[in-house]
């Protein structure tokens, strides 16, 4: 498995009515990331706070500058470490990422599926902080 290239397939397929905060991560963003809460909508996640429509598209999700214009775009989240949890548990199934078509994905992964989940299971426990 390869390290993440930051391709953003997931925050674009995922980051818009397929995600959602809990009560408690919503109550903090209340309180301590203002910035955060202004996208919330009667506890739902990501509502233009003028038009009180559903973004498509996750508010926080950057584009990172690219000095080649040849190369595919890169993204970063802008509030990566106070992201819904929704986000924090992505990718849990390597089935997930071949169906998200993920660019971690090797051929050993796809050969070997139970050695990748084994792996993917440890990479993402050092990442839900």
């Amino acid at each position: 498995m390869k390290d993440c290239n930051s391709c953003g397939k997931c925050c674009i397929k995922y980051g818009g009515s397929d995600l959602s905060a809990t009560k408690e991560e919503i109550e903090l963003w209340e309180i301590f990331n203002p910035e955060i809460f202004r996208y919330v909508k009667d506890n739902e996640i990501w509502f233009d706070h003028e038009s009180g429509l559903r973004f498509e598209r996750c508010p926080f999700l950057e584009v990172s500058s690219n000095k080649n214009p040849l190369a595919k775009n890169k993204y970063t989240c802008s509030i990566y470490l106070n992201r819904p949890e929704d986000c924090r548990h992505y990718p849990s199934l390597i089935s997930e990422m071949v169906r998200d078509e993920c660019e971690m994905i090797e051929v050993i992964d796809l050969e070997q599926p139970k050695k990748a989940q084994i792996k993917l299971d440890d990479l993402m426990r050092g990442s839900h902080h």
